[in-house]
């Protein structure tokens, strides 16, 4: 069995935030991309995965149509272990995090949808999993600013069934006007993307340090600075980070430090399901609580299901708090009631709707073989 040909594309999805759209890099974020991948074998299984992400699209697509993807032509798509130890090492010295990363990731989240279609499993029984058809998911709004659009919607998320909410903000306002307008067993998070300095972070947790929150999430700048990190964490607030840790090493370094009560890896960022896996195992041996970060609507979040539902633990899946106009993996990448449901399919257990791929698909499909 070998791999024949590796496709890429991009979707924009329109979407709905219930307020003005947000500035991303610089920009007004109206519509969310999906880089997509596509993995071609010669007995006719393809899989499908997706790299990170959004705005850095057009960068990890070149990685990976003139670069990562003709590495795996002709490769056995079942060697996945393998696979990504060769090429990952063989990649290193272009960088242990960004756009090769995020192509590496891709295409394994591909090679494991595979894996499971070959099985005719569900890939988190592949993984290990027993029998499970819900998660419960929480709504992660995107940026505010305005104290009344952050209460307004949190309110419509509570109303929509979710127990846990995630704040994108930086102020203390903000949080209480989420906890004003959601119900007093509603678990509240702040996610503040890095903002402060370390002494900077220190005096917000201590003002914040009686408000209740869940957890708070990469309060401090640069996300590198651990040891930073570990200082914060000491003032009582649980502490979650690692959406922009590279790796099982960089996740190790974390641990090291004692610096979260909460690790972040994101399936599209590592290195896929494989690198994941290993996070999750060295997780488990430090006694830190794995979260999947996973603010996607397509194989990404799907493979993060999957990965989700096989873990004992049963953490809380991140949803992106967004209307859609269209998604090619409905209805997996929707909530009801604050669930979701497990894909018992197949690998993945969806591929995406084609007619929905061309509708919206931006710029053309790239073959490589």
């Amino acid at each position: 069995m070998k791999i024949t040909s590796i496709e890429t594309s991009i979707v924009a999805l329109p979407f709905d935030m219930g307020g003005p759209p947000q500035l991303f890099a610089g920009k007004p974020w109206t519509h969310l991309e999906i880089l997509l991948v596509k993995v071609n074998t010669d007995i006719g299984i393809t899989g499908w995965g997706e790299a990170f992400g959004h705005v850095v699209n057009a960068s990890t697509k070149t990685a990976l149509d003139t670069l990562v993807a003709p590495l795996f032509i002709g490769r056995d798509p079942t060697n996945i272990n393998g696979l990504m130890r060769e090429l990952q090492q063989a990649l290193h010295l272009l960088g242990r995090n960004g756009p090769v990363v995020y192509a590496l990731s891709g295409i394994d989240i591909a090679l494991w949808d595979i894996a499971g279609k070959l099985a005719n499993q569900p890939l988190y029984r592949l993984l290990g999993g027993g029998v499970q058809k819900q998660l419960t998911g929480y709504a992660s709004l995107l940026r505010y600013t305005d104290p009344e659009l952050v209460s307004k919607n949190s309110g419509r998320a509570w109303k929509r069934g979710y127990q846990y909410i995630k704040l994108h903000e930086v102020t203390r306002e903000a949080v209480l006007a989420a906890k004003d307008a959601i119900g007093a067993d509603v678990k509240l998070m702040l996610d503040t993307n890095c903002p402060w300095s370390v002494d900077e972070s220190v005096a917000m947790a201590r003002i914040m340090k009686n408000d209740g929150l869940y957890w708070l999430e990469e309060p401090v700048w640069p996300p590198e600075d651990h040891a930073g990190l570990a200082i914060v964490r000491r003032e009582g607030i649980p502490i979650a980070a690692g959406e922009n840790a590279a790796g099982l090493f960089d996740f190790k370094s974390l641990f090291d430090a004692q610096a979260v009560d909460i690790a972040q890896p994101s399936v599209t960022k590592v290195g896929g399901i494989t690198e994941i896996r290993k996070i999750i195992a060295l997780g488990e041996a430090y006694g830190v609580r794995v979260v999947p970060h996973c603010p996607y609507f397509g194989p990404g979040f799907l493979a993060s299901l999957h990965v989700i539902a096989a873990m004992p633990s049963n953490p809380i899946v991140e949803v992106l708090w967004m209307d859609m106009e269209a998604n090619p993996f409905n209805p997996w990448v929707q909530a009801e009631g604050g669930e979701l449901r497990v894909p018992q399919g197949p690998g993945l257990g969806c591929d995406p709707d084609p007619a929905i791929l061309e509708r919206y698909g931006i710029g053309s499909v790239t073959k490589i073989q």
